[in-house]
């Protein structure tokens, strides 16, 4: 599980955050793995391979990452996606990039390619794996413990209950991301606009 995570941290498409939680599941079912053996893999696998995932994005920078990166997922609304996060959030961007999908697996590829220091970039990146790992551990393991207390039509309805609340997480985080992105395309845009006035003075 840490290897899985370790190598999505570095830019490699991987479903780790699903594999995550259906560990956690199984692991309140079957009991083979503990918690705290999962939540340690996730955190080491996070911080681990986003650092090697920072020192690649430093080595190769921007105008690399703008001619390749569609080939491995990062076109360039994304590329505008990590400038708006690390401009608007600083250090915090690489925290909250933890928890949105795409840039998970691309958030310490675009703090290095940014130069952000790297003692900067190790702390928010610890924090959000940290945090990242003990949530998506902790949660399903607890809520599938929770779903072995019930049974018949309480036990029903607490499954239907919770697969809601899952989807509706789900359609909120895409919203959200959608939203994200339109802000950094505007602020871009924005951007561009203050140059080409500037320029013109």
């Amino acid at each position: 599980m840490g290897v899985i995570i370790l190598l999505e941290s570095t830019g490699i498409p991987l479903p780790a955050e699903s594999l995550l939680i259906f560990a956690s599941l199984y692991a309140s079912h079957t009991h083979h793995f503990t918690p705290e053996g999962l939540i340690i893999s996730a955190i080491s696998g996070a911080i681990i391979g986003d650092n090697i995932g920072y020192i690649i994005g430093y080595q190769v920078g921007y105008r690399l990452l703008e001619k390749h990166g569609h080939k491995v997922g990062l076109h360039n609304d994304r590329l505008i996606l990590g400038r708006y996060l690390f401009r608007r959030f600083g250090g915090v961007g690489v925290l909250l990039g933890r928890f949105i999908a795409f840039l998970r697996i691309l958030i310490a590829i675009l703090a290095g390619a940014s130069r952000m220091p790297w003692p900067t970039f190790t702390l928010y990146n610890a924090l959000g794996g940290v945090l990242w790992g003990a949530c998506y551990v902790l949660i399903p393991y607890e809520l599938g413990s929770q779903i072995d207390s019930f049974t018949g039509p309480v036990g029903i309805g607490l499954a239907t209950v919770m697969l809601t609340l899952l989807v509706g997480s789900f359609l909120f985080l895409r919203h959200h991301e959608q939203t994200l992105v339109k802000k950094a395309l505007a602020d871009e845009e924005q951007r561009e606009a203050r140059k080409k006035k500037h320029r013109h003075h």
